[in-house]
């Protein structure tokens, strides 16, 4: 028995739903951000965009190239966001925020801003951790609809057969 009066098995227990709960939050609160990254840009996105192509103007990356992706960011933002925070196609959702900060990282060093890609690879450090440890997303979408015989997998978005 443990210090509570726990047999080892219920200790066991309790330390996977601790991973779980703690996969929920660290999931839940990088989801919640992302997605809040894209939708307060949303109202305002025009002017973002034309920030981010001032900030841009002093490196190799043209206008014509900034202006799309600023634009196009908000939207992946939102999306993967969301994705995330409901746990919703968790791995792809992961990578492609994963990507999207490595895209962002790579025009933060084009200007220099090394405080701004600490940052980011604080969020891609989140990213891998929630990757890594996909087995306990057992709070989300994703294990709600294969409790109940969906697959969330990008190659079958089928039902499963009984038996």
């Amino acid at each position: 028995m443990d210090l509570q009066g726990s047999s080892n098995a219920a200790g066991i227990g309790a330390s996977v739903l601790d991973r779980k709960i703690g996969y929920l939050v660290l999931r839940f609160t990088l989801g919640l951000s992302i997605f809040m990254h894209g939708l307060t840009r949303l109202p305002h996105l025009s002017a973002f965009a034309d920030g981010l192509v001032k900030e841009f103007a002093n490196t190799v990356l043209p206008a014509m190239v900034v202006r799309p992706f600023a634009i196009s960011l908000v939207f992946v933002e939102g999306i993967v966001g969301l994705l995330v925070l409901l746990g919703l196609f968790t791995r792809a959702a992961l990578i492609l925020g994963s990507a999207t900060m490595a895209a962002l990282i790579f025009g933060t060093t084009l200007r220099s801003d090394w405080n701004t890609v600490a940052v980011q690879l604080l969020y891609c450090a989140i990213y891998a951790a929630l990757v890594a440890a996909r087995e306990y997303n057992a709070y989300s979408v994703d294990a709600l609809l294969r409790r109940r015989g969906f697959s969330t997998r990008q190659t079958n978005v089928k039902p499963r057969m009984p038996g």
